[in-house]
């Protein structure tokens, strides 16, 4: 199956890097390569672009599809939580623009056989980087009752998550939970059918969840945002689309600081910390899709882009 993956606000993005055309970017989430496809069009054979993804389909779709900018394209598979190891590697200390585009790709999403969806049946896996020896198969039929309960609870949001873990549990107990289907029909049985007709479909917020788990998303998001502000050259930017309100709030909780950092008490008269500002916050509200995107593609629906700025004197 052919590696396809809509680009969610793909002009706002590009527009919001600022892109040079001798300039250095990196794409850290480079999925089918949509963003990165339009970076590399607008750089001249002085720029350079750097792609990395942990999915080796991603990896083989855009390098096929980046084939034609190969003079200036690298890609790297391994996980943006990597990236800075990764680019020095490369002879790589600071970058012109970064974008990180979150959450799981279409492909993933309508490849069966990956275990993402609750629409088509397979062997539960989630696993994004399929290296990984963790899968949704094994957080569902080994983690504790109360863990999966506050996996449900804090990734998915569901207000239904104690009864949830409750079901999964009995249900394991009688037989390993193997399948999406399997598991989709334990959680359908846990929610109260006046709410199932109307509240979307009753697997989406549990599946996200065990998704967001298995691949330490949070996590990874969260230990990466420091590395990623200081590969930013003077004026660089750092573009991020989001598509669930922790992932957000991470990423605007960063922002913020990393704008402000100083700790010092209110009442102080000076700064005593000695914390500078790294940069600026360039969206004081975050960028959303147009109507005509929401039209074509739902699952735009969500999505959320902040942009942050390194101050132009400043470099690590």
């Amino acid at each position: 199956m052919e590696f396809s993956h809509y680009s969610v606000l793909l002009q706002e993005t590009i527009e919001q890097l600022h892109i040079k055309p001798d300039g250095v970017y990196l794409d850290g989430t480079l999925g089918g390569g949509g963003h990165a496809w339009q970076v590399c069009s607008r750089l001249n054979r002085n720029g350079r672009f750097y792609g990395i993804d942990q999915d080796d389909a991603a990896i083989a779709a855009a390098t096929a599809r980046l084939q034609e900018f190969q003079d200036r394209v690298t890609i790297m598979r391994t996980n943006f939580y990597n990236a800075k190891s990764a680019l020095a590697e490369k002879g790589v200390t600071h970058v012109d623009g970064i974008v990180l585009d979150l959450g799981v790709s279409s492909y993933q999403l309508d490849h069966a056989e990956r275990g993402f969806s609750y629409n088509q049946n397979a062997r539960l896996d989630m696993r994004m980087d399929l290296r990984q020896s963790l899968t949704a198969e094994e957080i569902v039929n080994e983690y504790p009752e109360m863990e999966l309960f506050r996996i449900i609870r804090d990734y998915g949001e569901d207000r239904f998550a104690k009864n949830i873990a409750k079901h999964i549990v009995q249900a394991r107990n009688k037989r390993a939970i193997q399948t999406t289907e399997e598991l989709s029909e334990i959680i359908k049985a846990a929610i109260p059918a006046k709410v199932r007709a109307t509240g979307g479909h009753p697997s989406k917020r549990t599946f996200q969840a065990i998704r967001i788990e298995c691949n330490k998303e949070l996590e990874v998001l969260k230990d990466s945002l420091e590395d990623m502000i200081s590969l930013l050259n003077p004026s660089g930017r750092l573009c991020i689309i989001t598509f669930h309100s922790l992932e957000d709030r991470i990423v605007k909780s960063a922002f913020r600081a990393a704008e402000n950092p100083c700790i010092c008490p209110p009442d102080f008269p000076v700064c005593m910390c000695g914390r500078k500002p790294e940069g600026k916050v360039i969206t004081k509200k975050p960028i959303l899709p147009g109507d005509k995107e929401l039209e074509e593609n739902t699952r735009s629906k969500s999505a959320k882009l902040r942009v942050f700025e390194k101050i132009s004197h400043l470099i690590e």
